[in-house]
């Protein structure tokens, strides 16, 4: 479905949201791709590869440590914390937890890469996560906390993103 998000689990497999909150894995076959597809979009380079410097690759990494989970502790809010705790296990400053501060943080790109910051608007706030790749229509996937509180890695309209910066 056009429009909807895909998301990987923890376990490493895509799924695709139904009409209920439950999403169903779309199967290893359809993952493979999905992660082929990704790996074009963004030149043919892993979706782990830096296109700024060396740090996208720790970044992404590290955050995929945590898909499913939530490593912060807290029950609401905790996007701007999780992207804190990993830039901080990756050796860059930390940039505090509401998550449109980060707009602010670093140096601004002009557009999606592979380890940026993706400072996205939402209703009454905002979201914040790490460039993963981007999705054939163009969408960056970002890896983010609190998306329906867990750490999940999923493709955002690109209507939605203010900003992207690099540590």
């Amino acid at each position: 479905m056009q429009g909807q998000p895909t998301v990987m689990g923890n376990d490493g497999r895509y799924v695709s949201p139904t009409a209920s909150a439950t999403a169903q894995p779309v199967g290893r076959k359809a993952a493979r791709a999905a992660r082929a597809s990704n790996r074009r979009e963004i030149g043919g380079m892993p979706d782990t590869t830096a296109s700024f410097g060396g740090s996208s690759n720790s970044l992404v990494s590290e955050a995929r440590k945590y898909l499913g989970g939530n490593p912060t502790g807290r029950r609401s809010l905790w996007c701007g914390a999780f992207m804190d705790m990993v830039l901080k296990r990756t050796g860059h400053p930390g940039g505090g937890n509401l998550a449109r501060a980060y707009a602010r943080y670093g140096t601004r790109v002009s557009g999606p890469q592979v380890g940026a910051i993706a400072v996205m608007a939402r209703k009454g706030g905002g979201h914040v996560g790490i460039v993963t790749g981007i999705d054939s229509n163009g969408n960056p996937i970002v890896i983010s906390g609190n998306h329906n509180n867990r750490v999940a890695e999923v493709a955002y309209p690109r209507s939605r993103i203010l900003t992207y910066v690099v540590p």
